[in-house]
């Protein structure tokens, strides 16, 4: 079964010869390696390229382990470059290699070669290819399938598809399984033996009992405002613990690092500023969230919120948590002010779309509630609403967009309608 990514081969076609090193980021078992050997080769062959001129190598299989050596890969892909023709080389989980700067940028310094390398956590990309690169690395980041690309495999409705894709997630290889055990088993040692002793290993962290709470905890709380001093607390009276909230800090930029999870900054919408703390926290995988709770905690709201924040990731917009003050007077005659939200503001170039996810409106009393804050932001960009289910996308009296959780995903340009 094949999945088409053709958002993210698209974009490293776009890249093709830019004379930088294309960088394909994102969480484990997204996808990376797939896109890297599969599709992006398939593609390079279908253009004429030789297999001679396509150098690949995974530095996470044991049969290359002598390649993380870079006295050993360096003399071996200059020994492959044997023309003038344009060299591919494609190299995954780059991260293991040794002085991988420097070899990549000894690489870039070749005209003949085009260089493609994955990693999967956020200081590789971050702390090594900006620093150390100097602006020679251009990034891809990849994430989980979208329901959408769920969706052009699946077999069954779109109503079952969303049920398999809210409780599992969207990570390719779960599709490989047949039977709802397969996948929960997957899904829990993935979590186990591959996210947290990877993070535990890295970070060389010694109390791997505290990072599992935390994980429960934010696993429990997804889309709650939320600080490490927060956390702190809730650690000291609900686990009766005692951990710093400078700890929570570092472990959640440790899950952060890793895509495992992703935050929204609040706004003040009308003030025009960030507010630095609470935030909230989404998991990128939903399948990865509830296999953390033993799929005990399913609640469809909080899930179809947490899946709208990836799919507005996924397109590209940098997503915040809106703040509207508004001031009102008690029935004293005293001022008060009052804090509204807007689920998310969502920003990408000149663009601007606040979104309020509302998993059912069922009166007119629920509708005025949901759009109180669309309605107070000061200014002509698109409101909208998205739904569990409505009829058909269409705007109300008050110009606000509603739109079913289906119209949204299944369209990549639903916002624009």
């Amino acid at each position: 079964m094949e999945i088409k990514r053709d958002r993210y081969l698209n974009l490293l076609i776009s890249k093709k010869h830019n004379g930088l090193i294309k960088v394909i980021t994102g969480m484990r078992r997204c996808g990376k390696s797939y896109l890297l050997f599969n599709l992006f080769k398939d593609y390079l062959l279908s253009e004429g390229v030789e297999k001679s001129h396509i150098i690949e190598i995974a530095f996470d299989a044991y049969e290359n382990k002598q390649y993380r050596d870079p006295d050993v890969l360096y003399p071996y892909l200059k020994e492959q470059i044997k023309d003038d023709g344009m060299y591919y080389v494609l190299l995954d989980e780059v991260q293991l290699l040794g002085e991988f700067e420097a070899i990549l940028n000894s690489l870039t310094r070749m005209k003949n070669v085009d260089v493609y390398v994955t990693g999967s956590n956020a200081r590789f990309l971050s702390k090594d290819v900006i620093t150390e690169f100097r602006g020679r690395g251009d990034e891809v980041h990849m994430y989980p399938l979208s329901f959408a690309e769920f969706m052009s495999v699946y077999p069954g409705t779109k109503q079952d598809g969303w049920n398999e894709y809210m409780l599992y997630g969207g990570l390719p290889l779960v599709l490989s399984f047949t039977t709802p055990d397969q996948k929960i088993a997957f899904l829990k040692s993935l979590f186990e033996e591959t996210y947290i002793s990877d993070i535990v290993g890295r970070h060389n962290i010694r109390n791997k009992a505290e990072l599992e709470e935390l994980l429960n905890i934010l696993s429990s709380a997804i889309g709650s405002l939320t600080n490490p001093e927060k956390l702190a607390a809730t650690f000291r009276s609900v686990k009766n613990k005692k951990i710093s909230s400078s700890t929570i800090k570092k472990y959640i930029d440790y899950l952060c690092d890793s895509f495992l999870i992703d935050s929204a900054v609040r706004y003040d919408v009308k003030g025009k500023k960030y507010i630095d703390t609470p935030m909230k926290y989404y998991f990128t995988d939903m399948g990865l969230r509830n296999a953390r709770l033993n799929f005990r905690q399913l609640e469809e709201t909080h899930s179809m919120e947490n899946i709208i924040f990836n799919e507005l990731k996924i397109r590209g917009f940098n997503v915040d948590v809106g703040v509207i003050m508004q001031y009102d007077t008690n029935e004293k005659g005293n001022s008060i002010r009052k804090q509204l939200e807007i689920d998310f503001v969502c920003n990408k170039g000149s663009k601007r779309y606040y979104i309020q996810s509302a998993y059912a409106i069922p009166d007119q009393a629920k509708m005025e509630q949901e759009q109180r804050s669309l309605m107070l932001t000061g200014d002509f960009f698109k409101r909208i609403i998205i739904t569990k289910d409505t009829p058909a996308p269409h705007y109300n009296e008050n110009g606000v967009l509603i739109m079913s959780v289906y119209d949204f995903l299944l369209n990549e340009n639903s916002l624009d309608i």
